[in-house]
């Protein structure tokens, strides 16, 4: 019983302890829905206040906003302004830049009308829009010119696979072809569409119609190939031009135009190459130093996170590596030792052996151009008596720059010296054949010259006997003119001259694809698929996959231009020839080098500028220059073809439009001009010039080596500052830090004292943070300062004070000096204080 009415007891209790428990659970219930509700009519009201804010300041005009906030506002646009132009450099993860640009953009678009006021919101407004559209078409306008640069995607793979020094060759190609699409668009616009438009047709004079004993054989493909025929007697040569003062209804005067032509095309092109020469070596000054640091900055700078094409980034990596492989060379190539006395020693046997192989090309091409001219006097030739001359110069152009180039492995150069080295060999044998054929060529002219004056008087009785035997005794009748093509032709030695460099740029053209065909395609197919079931390694040994010949194709390319600055005065249809021949070219040999050729076991790195080959061309435009200059002053012009026909020379056609076109006192000044009193000392006055601009040059290069000096050595003198700093700060550090434990342990009103002290700030009496402390903005703040504090629970060790000794063990320790050093451990390990025993 009395166990049942404890039970009872206990669950009245119980019940009574519930029931108050669950009412306060509702009451706190409802308080907490009141509170709710609360917070949610003060959500209420502070959203309609900022809707009633946005709409009227949306609503009312700007002039409600003060000049304060208006320069706030525009001082905040002016920051986001300028954080968008810089956050390409700033060092954040690309979801925080992109967060960062948006807001940035956003808040400039929504505010940066606000600047204007009443009416000049409007303006502003407008000006800022056209001003953004502004930009973005520069924008665009630059991507558009950058699409349109043509083969750049073609030399960037190039580049990255096989280096700078081989994308420089396709880089020189394209430049190449730019300058000779502009002269084959002077020549073909002002020359050979007038002549056809509104010159003679075909057949109406002798020097427009092919010979009776010609047309048989006009059509052949043999004669075409030599370009006799048809060919010969079209608007690809020089003698189908009339000499006509005026053609057609414009009265153009042709003749005129065609020497002004031929000028034009050596002033275009020396004014393009002096141009590029100084671009280059602006663009070459300004770069800068860059040999410090060099793999550090290739290392961590070189990759561009903007690529999102796999192929892209492919290239892009083969480019980063082919640049590492270029400064391991040149680094290389600065520390080698080596012996000079055999050096020397070998580079001199290899410049004799050169000299040799030129002076035996030389005689060599004279010996055949002198053998072709004993051809041309005999019947039925065969097809290689006809073309030994461009035969045996192509064969020379093909073999001679890989014999110089094994000779020139005795010189053991940098591969970049080396190339110059070869360069210039090369241009020596190409210029040295070049100008053996022009005085073989010219013996030939003087011979054509002295036929022209006997087929002269022969063309001069046969048009008089016909002209009196179609007359007869009748002097009434006018008589039956005679059939052109039955007329006496003279040689023309200028056609003949034309054909000649045609006849060489169409062999050079063929012997080039040729080898590319035969000395890289077949070689590499060769080894591709023969190496499996051969005696050796194809790939490792001999034949190997060929290289990408340099100095071969690009003397080639500076060779062949010379002969179409020389050719293109008698023969105006040779610079479309060339025109296409670079064209193809370009995907030829891009092709080529992609699937053929394997990059240079020494990849090097090219200059800089590329003026070296800039030098070459403005040298062979120089030497192409002076035939030319020649026959157009010495030599008299043929009497029966070409634009200059009846003239004592070519040059007299400008003394002609003078007399005729201008003026009697424009006669006079250009007298006066043409006086060698006036032209030898504009001369000389220009060679001073050159000089003096020359020596300035020079100092201006010599001020800039110093000041390269000076700043190298300041900044070696900075580098030792910082190291000595960082060397002594330990030091000092250690020396506070063993300051520092002594003020912590000061007495309370010591501490409230040292606070007054402080300024409000946080800094010391003379405006100094001070040493102990950390700002809120400095980076001691963040994790990577976490490293400099020390732990919290670390005593720094103190020397001991007098007068006061160590407790006997079992004795308490006083609290108000620290722990003794434990022995075995250094001055800078800390030291925690043992448990309570």
């Amino acid at each position: 019983d009395e166990k049942k009415a404890r039970g009872e007891r206990s669950q009245k209790r119980d019940r009574g302890k519930t029931a108050p428990n669950k009412d306060q659970k509702e009451s706190e219930n409802k308080e907490k829905k009141t509170m709710k509700r609360g917070k949610e009519g003060e959500n209420k009201q502070k959203k309609d206040r900022k809707n009633s804010i946005s709409s009227s300041s949306n609503s009312s005009d700007e002039e409600s906003l003060s000049e304060e906030e208006l320069a706030m506002l525009k001082e905040q646009v002016e920051q986001k302004k300028k954080l968008i132009s810089t956050m390409r450099n700033k060092p954040w993860r690309m979801v925080k830049k992109l967060s960062v640009l948006r807001e940035a953009q956003d808040f400039v678009e929504k505010f940066e009308g606000a600047l204007g006021k009443g009416k000049g919101k409007k303006l502003y407004a407008y000006k800022m829009m056209m001003a953004k559209k502004w930009v973005k078409f520069k924008r665009d306008f630059e991507n558009f010119k950058t699409q349109c640069i043509p083969w750049e995607m073609k030399i960037k793979e190039v580049e990255s696979h096989f280096g700078s020094s081989v994308a420089s060759y396709f880089i020189f190609l394209r430049w190449m072809y730019g300058v000779n699409l502009v002269l084959f668009g002077l020549i073909f616009g002002l020359v050979i569409i007038p002549e056809v438009l509104m010159g003679m047709p075909y057949g109406s004079l002798p020097r427009k119609t092919v010979p009776r004993a010609e047309q048989a054989t006009a059509m052949d493909f043999s004669v075409l190939w030599d370009f006799e025929g048809y060919i010969k007697y079209s608007a690809l040569f020089y003698g189908y031009y009339n000499n006509q003062r005026t053609i057609g209804w414009l009265k153009y005067r042709l003749p005129m135009a065609y020497f002004m032509v031929g000028i034009s095309v050596f002033g275009y092109s020396l004014m393009v190459v002096i141009r590029s020469m100084a671009r280059n070596a602006n663009e070459s000054t300004a770069d800068g130093d860059d040999d410090n640091f060099i793999f550090s900055w290739k290392m961590f700078t070189s990759w561009d996170y903007l690529i999102g094409n796999p192929e892209t980034a492919d290239n892009k990596f083969a480019s980063i590596t082919t640049s590492f492989k270029e400064s391991i060379v040149d680094e290389q190539e600065s520390n080698k030792d080596e012996n000079i006395h055999l050096r020397r020693f070998l580079r001199v046997l290899a410049n004799v052996l050169i000299i040799c192989c030129l002076c035996g090309s030389g005689y060599l091409i004279y010996f055949v151009v002198k053998r072709s001219q004993t051809f041309s006097k005999m019947q039925n030739v065969g097809w290689y008596e006809r073309n030994e001359v461009e035969i045996v110069m192509s064969l020379l152009g093909m073999f001679c720059p890989p014999l110089f180039e094994t000779i020139a492995a005795l010189e053991n150069y940098h591969p970049r010296i080396g190339l110059k080295w070869q360069l210039g060999r090369i241009f020596a044998l190409f210029l040295g054949n070049l100008y053996t054929f022009l005085l073989a060529l010219m013996d030939d002219v003087n011979e054509k010259l002295a036929e022209e004056d006997v087929v002269k008087n022969i063309t001069h009785w046969t048009l008089l006997g016909h002209h009196n035997s179609s007359a007869g005794n009748d002097s009434t009748v006018t008589p039956r003119p005679l059939d052109p093509a039955d007329v006496p032709r003279g040689p023309c030695w200028e056609t003949t001259v034309g054909i000649e460099f045609v006849r060489l740029t169409v062999s050079d053209i063929l012997v080039t694809y040729i080898t590319i065909l035969v000395g890289d395609f077949i070689r590499a197919c060769f080894v591709r698929f023969v190496n499996y079931c051969w005696c050796w390694d194809l790939e490792a040994g001999f034949p190997s996959y060929a290289e990408f010949d340099i100095s071969g194709n690009v003397l080639g390319l500076v060779f062949n231009q010379g002969m179409i600055w020389m050719g293109s005065f008698y023969a105006p249809g040779l610079v479309g020839i060339n025109v296409l021949r670079l064209l193809t070219s370009m995907y030829f040999q891009c092709w080529a080098v992609m699937s053929s050729n394997v990059p240079h076991e020494r990849v090097f790195k090219a200059s800089k500028s590329n003026n070296f080959y800039m030098g070459l061309v403005l040298l062979i435009l120089f030497l192409s220059l002076l035939p030319v200059a020649y026959t157009i002053m010495s030599l008299p012009p043929s009497f029966d073809c070409g634009p200059f026909s009846g003239k004592k020379r070519m040059y007299d056609v400008i003394q002609e439009t003078i007399e005729l076109d201008f003026p009697l006192f424009v006669a006079k000044i250009f007298s006066y001009v043409a006086n060698p009193g006036l032209i030898i000392p504009a001369i000389l006055l220009m060679v001073l010039t050159i000089y003096y601009l020359n020596a300035v040059s020079k100092a201006y290069q010599r001020a800039n080596a110093e000041l390269k000096k000076k700043m190298q050595m300041q900044r070696e003198e900075e580098k030792n500052k910082r190291n000595n700093k960082a060397n002594t700060n330990p030091m000092l550090q250690d020396l506070e830090d063993l300051l520092t434990p002594s003020t912590k342990t000061e007495s309370p009103p010591k501490q409230a004292e040292d606070k007054k002290m402080e300024s409000p700030n946080g800094t010391s009496p003379v405006g100094k943070p001070g040493r102990g402390e950390v700002l809120p903005g400095s980076p001691m703040a963040n994790s990577r300062g976490a490293a400099f504090t020390s732990p919290s629970q670390v005593f720094v060790t103190q020397p001991r004070t007098l007068g006061i000794r160590a407790p006997y063990p079992g004795q308490p320790r006083p609290w108000g000096h620290p722990l003794r050093p434990v022995p075995g451990r250094g001055r800078g390990q800390p030291c925690y204080p043992r448990a309570a025993r």
